[in-house]
This record gives C-alpha cells, sequence and structure tokens, in this order.
C-alpha cells in the first residue's frame, strides 16, 4: 500500500480492546493488542484466534511439532474497551 493513502486506524499496540464479532466474540472479556498491522488491516489479540502450526524438525527447532499461536483477525472485529464507562 503506498504511503499516501495509509489508513490510520485508533487502535494501537498494548490497547485494551474487546472483539466484537466473528468465533471469539466477547462482549464481557477485554483483552489485549499485540501487534497491528496497518497494510493489511488486521490485528492481533491475546488469547484470540489461536492457529496450530505444524512445524518439521530444523537447527533451531531440533524436534518440530505442533505449535499453537495468534493469528490475525480483521481490525473492524476488534472495538476499544472503555475502562471508565465499562461499557462496551
Amino acid at each position: 500500500m503506498k504511503a499516501r493513502f495509509k489508513p490510520k486506524f485508533n487502535i494501537r499496540k498494548g490497547d485494551k480492546v474487546v472483539v466484537i464479532a466473528g468465533d471469539d466474540k466477547d462482549l464481557s472479556k477485554s483483552t489485549y493488542s499485540k501487534k497491528v498491522l496497518v497494510d493489511q488491516s488486521r490485528v492481533i489479540v491475546e488469547g484470540v484466534n489461536i492457529v496450530t502450526k505444524h512445524s518439521k524438525p530444523s537447527a533451531q527447532n531440533t524436534k518440530g511439532g505442533i505449535l499453537k499461536m495468534e493469528a490475525p483477525i480483521h481490525i473492524s472485529n476488534v472495538m476499544l474497551y472503555d475502562s471508565k464507562e465499562k461499557l462496551v
């Protein structure tokens, strides 16, 4: 994406957010955003959208195996959490 048309989002790394759509929707539970991918309009949220990744043995990881990791979700499925109002 060109820098001229780069979108600006209100959600930043470390913000307290609530997932408002998708399989992990839970309006009563707030979590933290780990990383914001601006070019893809996606955000990685702590404990949300867990996927399994199979890895072959390599020099760094001699055992290999199955890893559980967080995958990014679209930024429109996430909303900032307001701690003062306690409303979503």
